[in-house]
């Protein structure tokens, strides 16, 4: 039997709980990497490298990052509890309406921008305990967590699940313990990995066990496995966004996790992971290529209408970074005046490229329905 960790007393709201403190990685006995897993393993690194090549292949990278990193920020913050969807938060400069949902997105965002930065920038900080605190910092600024120590390791203890500690599915270590394993989980992030794809499902275990933070430990955990593709070179830009794959199997996501934690099974947490970064590989190839499509087949469609303007057709270009516009957005785009933008909007409408989804006569709101019916799956409530 696999030895996982420890448990010590800790008080917390009054009551007496058994905190569970993980024993530091890796796992002792070593992994088993039977006949299952060398295959999930082979077909999990085949796909991440067809993901590779069709992010380059698409004519704007840029585009492509644009949807489905903010795809990702959805997801993995409705895994939380929030209640925003794609189209919200691509609408949130549109109809100026802000909540605390939108917000916490919004930080996941900018908390990625920031740590993406950082690693790919010669002068920026490497994966570290520094550059986890510094993510978070920008993860909870402003948002329902900003009272909850913000870029800050915690001081007291906390838990999983549950309406109090005695009822807690899951009490990660005391603050004292908590540091000892911080430290062995920054010396495990950079040593030299045979199989990079196992240690990143190791890692993103033993930090959710660690929990190091009073809120946000699963959002973060969740940003480290596109920072640790990239830093091993697996992925080169942030699409694998392996929260979808999580929420759409999220009791076995939970109940693994558990199972790593209580009877030691990393066998089958790591088949999990590599199921997902297989399944999600998929589609997003599946995705960008139907996004493609769909943007070459409109800009043939525009093209043959007979009254196609210069100012349709590179608005046209605009959308995929920009799905859901309004006029004033439009003239801001194109850097043109009204009437011309106006004409191209409604050449557009009548390709059936733009909807335009208010029945305002001002104000309009005018979305690339196909093109947001693709890359919204999945992001549903």
């Amino acid at each position: 039997m696999r030895k996982t960790g420890n448990y010590v007393s800790s008080s917390t709201s009054g009551e007496q709980v058994r905190a569970f403190v993980p024993e530091p990685l890796p796992p002792n006995p070593p992994i088993h990497i039977d006949e299952e897993i060398r295959t999930l393993l082979g077909e999990a690194s085949a796909e991440i490298e067809k993901l590779e090549l069709a992010s380059k292949m698409v004519p704007s990278q840029e585009w492509l990052l644009y949807g489905f990193v903010r795809k990702e920020a959805v997801i993995t913050s409705q895994i939380e509890g929030t209640q925003s969807t794609l189209i919200d938060l691509l609408s949130s400069d549109d109809n100026g309406q802000e909540n605390e949902d939108l917000e916490e997105v919004c930080n996941y965002l900018n908390a990625l921008d920031y740590a993406w930065d950082q690693i790919t920038s010669e002068t920026g900080l490497p994966i570290s305990l520094r550059l986890i605190k510094e993510t978070h910092k920008r993860l909870l600024q402003g948002a329902r967590g900003k009272n909850k120590s913000p870029g800050q390791f915690r001081s007291s203890q906390n838990w999983i699940g549950g309406t109090r500690p005695s009822n807690a599915l899951f009490v990660p270590p005391p603050p004292k313990e908590m540091m000892q394993c911080l430290d062995e989980f920054e010396k495990y992030l950079h040593i030299e990995s045979q199989n990079p794809l196992i240690d990143i499902a190791l890692i993103h275990v033993q930090f959710e066990s660690i929990h190091p933070f009073l809120d946000g430990n699963g959002r973060i955990g969740r940003l480290l496995i596109a920072l640790l593709l990239k830093n091993h070179s697996i992925l080169n830009s942030p699409l694998l966004y392996l929260s979808l794959f999580f929420k759409r199997n999220r009791n076995i996501y939970y109940r693994l996790l558990n199972d790593v934690r209580f009877k030691g099974k990393w066998e089958e947490w790591i088949k999990f992971f590599l199921e997902g970064v297989s399944s999600v590989s998929k589609d997003v190839i599946d995705a960008s290529t139907k996004l493609q499509s769909l943007v070459i087949n409109d800009r043939q469609k525009l093209l043959g209408h007979s009254k196609a303007t210069i100012a349709s057709i590179r608005l046209l270009e605009e959308l995929p970074k920009k799905p859901i516009v309004t006029l004033h957005q439009a003239t801001e785009l194109l850097k043109l005046t009204k009437p011309p933008v106006i004409k191209a909007l409604n050449i557009l409408i009548e390709c059936g490229i733009l909807t335009e989804v208010t029945g305002k006569k001002k104000d309009k709101v005018y979305r690339y329905e196909q093109y947001l019916d693709i890359l919204s799956d999945g992001t549903e409530l």
